[in-house]
């Protein structure tokens, strides 16, 4: 809780606005690096990434091992095999988990973390390739390393310079960078995504239109010249609110809403052909496209129900309360 304000004390959202605007510097540094002295060394630390049969080992110590923690996480959802070992109990039994295969990206802000010593050497004597991620080239971790991506110095939020903030937000934007660009080097798609997500709202947005969708005897279809009285029970016992219209030869034509039938509210409606009160040409979705693109179309049409085609068949029907059953609207 802060305390009551006095004298030269700042405000909490000046505060905030300051620790922001420190760590925008930061990152813009970090951008620039990159066009710069980090751009060779970012490039070989993914070369020899991609080139290993194995895993990245990230590791890190203190506030670096959590955000070390977060890069491997976000490496193996995304396609790149990673874990996460603690410099602690590396050299307790765990450097069994780092095989000549692996490559080891370790991360220390000064690069003189002690904890990694293990680690630092189990991977120059096993020839283990090591990517060494601090803000000293001239560290011990810079040194040993096969690779250094060398982060720009720069100076804390916190305004002691001694609670890592800004640097941690370069160490987690680097990881970032490689993990994105690991991902799109190997052509990571959606479909993969979802094999490593299958759960929660995430999981649900991943899914395509085909997992979704209703199909079989739940469509409510109808022939085209049918009468609007035939037309109207069926929408009642399927209850989507729609009926789809087929010519002769099973192609989707027109569909009929809820709004259609009130747009056409006459004393010879149930007489009327469905072909008088139909939209023509109805929007569709394809199968094969994902659950969010799908609720994009529905809520810029302002419709709340889409029939799915393959070759203008009618192979399913999506409603709104679809999305909303998985929790992804």
């Amino acid at each position: 809780m802060f305390t009551q304000l006095s004298g030269d004390a700042i405000s909490p959202i000046t505060s905030a606005h300051n620790t922001i605007n420190n760590e925008i510097e930061g990152l813009n540094a970090l951008r620039d690096a990159l066009n710069g002295p980090l751009k060779e060394p970012f490039e070989k630390a993914i070369s020899i990434i991609q080139a290993s049969k194995g895993r990245v080992i990230v590791t890190g110590m203190g506030k670096s091992g959590h955000i070390a923690r977060k890069i491997s996480a976000t490496m193996a959802s995304t396609g790149t095999p990673s874990f996460f070992v603690h410099p602690g109990e590396a050299s307790h039994g765990d450097l069994g988990m780092i095989r000549d295969v692996d490559v080891v990206l370790a991360m220390s802000w000064s690069g003189e973390t002690a904890e990694l010593a293990s680690i630092i050497s189990y991977t120059r004597r096993f020839k283990v390739p090591l990517i060494g991620m601090s803000a000293n080239a001239n560290s011990t971790l810079g040194k040993q390393s096969d690779i250094h991506l060398c982060l720009p110095k720069v100076e804390e939020a916190c305004p002691h310079g001694l609670a890592p903030t800004t640097s941690c937000i370069l160490q987690l934007a680097m990881g970032d960078t490689l993990s994105i660009a690991l991902l799109e080097g190997h052509g990571f798609t959606a479909h993969d995504f979802k094999i490593f997500h299958p759960g929660g709202s995430l999981g649900a947005s991943l899914q395509y239109v085909r997992d979704l969708m209703h199909t079989g005897d739940s469509l409510p279809l109808i022939k085209a010249n049918t009468r609007m009285s035939e037309v109207i029970l069926i929408m009642s016992q399927k209850g989507f609110g729609c009926v789809g219209v087929l010519n002769e030869d099973g192609l989707l034509t027109g569909m009929v809403t809820d709004g259609d039938l009130r747009r056409n509210l006459s004393d010879d409606l149930l007489t009327r052909s469905v072909d008088q009160v139909m939209t023509k040409d109805p929007k569709t979705l394809s199968p094969d496209i994902l659950v969010p693109t799908a609720i994009e179309m529905l809520n810029s049409a302002s419709i709340t129900s889409i029939f799915v085609v393959e070759n203008k068949r009618p192979v399913g029907l999506l409603h709104m309360h679809d999305f909303l059953r998985v929790g992804v609207a």
